[in-house]
């Protein structure tokens, strides 16, 4: 333990973690920079950031403050020790709705701000799309703004009075005519009066530089407003006191077409004497599909609001009215207003993405210039990127002049960078020339610092460094941000990583193959960190249900990095530090949906787990549970699941057996069929040849020997529907489509006998070298079947997307992998697709549950929507995970955070639904769950539908 560790240790009565893993979690924000710190440390009051002030003095070690860790500039990296506010100090003190004002501590993340104050028809006004994770703190730091500026400002108009502790230990309470204000700040501004006054542009996101022009005594001398925006360099806040706008009662959405970009952001400035809530602008070439868009090649969201639902929309066709426009939409249901804000609130992670899948990266983020000049703005920054040979996909807040932008900025090479550095140089004097701000929302960090001279001039950037020396005078905080800046092409976090691919199992198809690239996805918008889901989202349960950045998809993700930069994490594969950050990773797939940029963890802690594992002992519940498949087979072939049944009903030895197997104590083993699915169906005789559509039943391992009842349901249906209903071939060779058995004679004699498998437990357990070898089975008996045009219906959603995915990721040399996951589809997409005509009988029923995190995450839900619809059954499944997620719930350790998964969503949808609702669970895993943990049945929807065939 170092002499700092120890006397951190001593002094804070809140966590201090110079471990490994702390320190990974923490070496990047959702910049493009890197930095190592020592240690990270968790204060739970002000006197813990007092007492590690004082510390940190005593060692010259530099402190960083973070919040939510999503800054885009850098500011939120360090060398020394970080200060994480997220998990002690992120109360919400009190609100006061008389005076509109909210007194909270700097970890609270927005959205609880938001929750806390919408009782009182209050709300905090700025509002960035990180808004989920983002805390006010680093709100603070970086005076955020967000959508609704137009209307209420930035984060400095927002802010009454802040506590701070400069890095001498001085508590100040700042505020208004020189309250609080360190000695020595006053007699600075008086002696630069006329550069105050004329030195500053103005205009609305002016947000480089310190605000010291809000220390003009005309403007109030207001310390608070001015120390806002000052990215943690002149003290570190403790709380805030915030003024609270009133909310609209309702609200409306305007969304204008226009040909292009240009048209848009020419006529944004003309929209604000109508006086909207929002002015925001993006282009088509940001959008992965325009359904739902007015006609045209650029759009704005423009935002109106009113005391009645006819109110704003009246004021929303008026702003309609006013422009001139190709397209136009008014949306008042806030569901459709959801639907359409996401697009813009996603952007900061989809324009990480070119349309051809290459790389993109902040660096000029967020530059701002007057909102009239936006439209020559924009064909300038146009023609720079030209000639540089650089794309970008500017979005952002077209009615306060400021965009945001990712580059596809080559940060790999020396030339790439050199490039990178020599446009920096050329937009700054171009932002500069159109009366901007090089910053408009984010900060300059060590992104634009560098650059202040061509905004400032050199007189008011030594300005700034004066100032910085009156509240840090031993330059403690945060060095290297602001004043006597890093430069910008230093501490990129890609110069690290390997520049040869890394030799792995999977395909990578978006990734060109690279691990490296794919690890690259995450660019630490955190939209994983956040504290509940919206809708049928899924990511990450893990996280909602610890807390901990660790359990994370970016904390994950960052592990991973810092795994293959190899200074950090030094052991590769056999990283114990990243194998315990993906123990609690539940392979629910959510990320590769709900993560803008598509991460997809999944797939890569079956990467890693193949790896570490390589050659070693694995843990007992890889074998007992990834190979399932094996002994649920040898079971159904010597035909004791009866006797398995009864040894697990005698409870000492099912515990033996659990801890033999890696299971978790408190897990009931499920009971085995006492009859397969394929016995019944052989059992079952011949079937009409003639007829609808063939299609080939899958018989999943869960459905074969767990649920053969789903198995038969679906086989009532679907021949209800008019489909010929086949299971695969089981033998190899010579087979036969259509009877499920191939028996004929010349069959058995020229070919070998076997059952189809996804390999999904082998995936989710890390044996890729086992799931390569059941899937060219597999692959082997489907061959019949791909010679057909019938598809493949899959009852289980895991399996399912296990087909749709894994297969042709993990066979991509393999051109079958790839024809067979084409042809997988759901239960209720055969028979949208193959039975158009059919309706199904009436439930009439309301339904709660939960769709599986795989269907959401994968296969989509919008057919098993509409097939609920036409057959009664009412109301919305619930987003999240069910917990259990195929092993993950059984294995031993993950009991309670498999539990704390299914009450995140799941258990209280249940627990709340009306009498008489059906409770669906297409997957085995949540029918288990809620069997096991709620004493509730959950059935499969062809369950449902075959009980109303009669």
């Amino acid at each position: 333990m170092t002499d700092l560790e120890a006397a951190l240790r001593r002094a804070v009565r809140g966590e201090v973690g110079f471990d490994t893993t702390s320190r990974a979690l923490t070496t990047m924000d959702a910049s493009n920079y890197r930095r190592v710190p020592l240690g990270v440390v968790a204060p739970r009051d002000a006197d813990d950031v007092a007492a590690v002030l004082e510390v940190c003095r005593e060692h010259a070690v530099p402190v960083v403050a973070r919040g939510g860790g999503t800054s885009i500039a850098g500011q939120a990296t360090g060398t020394g020790v970080v200060l994480d506010f997220t998990r002690h100090m992120n109360r919400l003190v009190g609100i006061d709705p008389e005076a509109r004002t909210a007194v909270v501590q700097p970890g609270v993340v927005l959205d609880r701000l938001q929750d806390a104050a919408a009782p009182h028809a209050l709300r905090f006004g700025p509002d960035p799309s990180t808004h989920s994770r983002c805390t006010l703190g680093g709100m603070i730091g970086n005076n955020s703004c967000g959508s609704h500026s137009v209307a209420w400002g930035t984060t400095a108009d927002s802010v009454r009075e802040l506590s701070v502790l400069t890095a001498r230990g001085r508590r100040l309470r700042l505020g208004r005519e020189w309250s609080g204000a360190p000695e020595g700040l006053r007699g600075l501004v008086d002696g630069e009066l006329a550069r105050l006054r004329t030195g500053f542009p103005d205009l609305p996101r002016r947000i480089s530089g310190y605000a010291l022009d809000a220390l003009l005594p005309e403007r109030g001398a207001d310390v608070a407003r001015s120390f806002c925006g000052s990215e943690g360099t002149l003290g570190v806040l403790t709380e805030a006191v915030v003024r609270l706008v009133e909310s609209p009662r309702a609200r409306a959405l305007a969304v204008l077409g226009y040909a292009d970009e240009a048209g848009a952001a020419e006529a944004a400035a003309g929209l604000l004497p109508l006086g909207p809530l929002t002015v925001e602008g993006m282009a088509v070439d940001l959008v992965p599909s325009t359904r739902g868009l007015p006609r045209g090649g650029a759009w704005l969201f423009v935002e109106t609001g009113g005391d009645t639902e006819a109110e704003a929309r009246a004021r929303a066709e008026a702003v309609v009215r006013a422009a001139d426009v190709v397209d136009a939409l008014v949306v008042t249901d806030p569901g459709g207003q959801r639907t359409l804000w996401r697009i813009r609130e996603d952007a900061s992670g989809t324009a990480t993405r070119m349309p051809d899948g290459s790389e993109a990266w902040p660096g000029w983020e967020d530059c701002a210039v007057p909102p009239v000049r936006l439209g020559g703005y924009l064909r300038d920054f146009r023609r720079l990127l030209t000639a540089h040979g650089l794309r970008g996909t500017p979005y952002g807040h077209f009615g306060d002049g400021c965009i945001h932008v990712r580059i596809d900025f080559d940060l790999l090479s020396a030339d790439g960078v050199a490039r990178f550095r020599r446009f920096s140089q050329e937009l700054a004097d171009v932002v500069v020339a159109h009366g901007g701000s090089l910053s408009g929302e984010h900060g300059d960090g060590q992104a634009r610092a560098e650059l202040l001279p061509r905004m400032y001039g050199a007189e008011t950037v030594a300005l700034f460094e004066r100032a910085k020396a009156v509240w840090d005078p031993d330059d403690l905080l945060n060095p290297g941000m602001l004043v006597r800046p890093a430069p910008l092409d230093a501490n990129l976090r890609f110069s690290v990583l390997p520049r040869e691919p890394v030799d792995v199992e999977f395909g990578y198809p978006s990734d060109g193959g690279d691990f490296s690239a794919a690890v690259r996805r995450c660019v630490g918008v955190a939209k994983c960190r956040t504290t509940s889901v919206s809708g049928a989202g899924v990511m990450c349960p893990s996280f909602r249900a610890t807390g901990e950045e660790a359990h994370s998809t970016r904390g994950r993700a960052r592990l991973l990095h810092e795994m293959l930069a190899g200074e950090l994490v030094t052991d590769g594969w056999r990283s114990t530090e990243v194998r315990d950050a993906l123990d609690l990773c539940l392979s629910c797939k959510g990320c590769r949906s709900d993560c803008p940029v598509e991460v997809d963890m999944a797939t890569y802690k079956a990467e890693f787990l193949h790896h570490h594992y390589a050659g070693r002992r694995r843990p007992a519940a890889h074998y007992a549970m990834g190979w399932l498949p094996v002994w649920l087979r040898w079971t159904a072939r010597t035909r004791t699941a009866t006797v398995v049944n009864a040894l697990a009903s005698v409870r000492p030895l099912a515990a033996v057996a659990k801890r033999l197997g890696g299971i978790a104590r408190e897990r009931e083993v499920p009971r085995l069929a006492g009859e397969t699915f394929s016995r019944w169906w052989r059992r079952r005789g011949e079937r009409p040849t003639e007829g609808g559509d063939l299609v080939v039943l899958w018989p999943d391992t869960f459905t074969e020997h767990l649920s053969p009842s789903v198995g038969r349901a679906a086989v009532r249906v679907l021949e209800a529907a008019g489909l010929r209903v086949a299971l695969p071939p089981t033998l190899r060779g010579r087979a036969v489509v259509g009877d499920g058995t191939s028996r004929s004679p010349l069959a058995l004699l020229t070919a070998r006998r076997g059952q189809v498998c996804c390999g999904l437990t082998y995936v989710s357990t890390g044996q890729l070298d086992r799931a390569r070898a059941v899937m060219r089975r597999t692959l082997d008996l489907m061959a019949p079947v791909l010679e057909t045009s019938a598809p493949v219906v899959v009852l289980e959603p895991s399996c399912a997307a296990a087909l749709r995915t894994d297969l042709p990721e993990l066979l991509h040399d393999d051109p079958r992998a790839a024809r067979l996951a084409a042809r997988v589809l759901t239960f209720a997409e055969a028979l949208e697709r193959h039975a158009p005509d059919w309706a199904p009988p009436e439930v009439n029923l309301p339904a709660v549950g939960q769709t599986h995190c795989h269907q959401h995450a994968v296969l989509g839900d919008a057919a098993d929507r509409r097939l609920r619809e036409s057959a009664g059954l009412t109301g919305e499944l619930s987003g999240g995970c069910c917990g259990l997620a195929g092993n993950f719930g059984f294995e031993a350790g993950h009991y309670e955070v498999s539990a704390a998964c299914a009450e995140d969503q799941l258990l209280p949808a249940v627990r709340d639904a009306p009498d008489g609702a059906v409770v669906l669970a297409d997957g085995f895993s949540c029918r288990t769950q809620l069997e096991q943990l709620a004493g509730v049945r959950g059935r499969h929807l062809a369950e449902v539908l075959a009980e109303r065939l009669d």
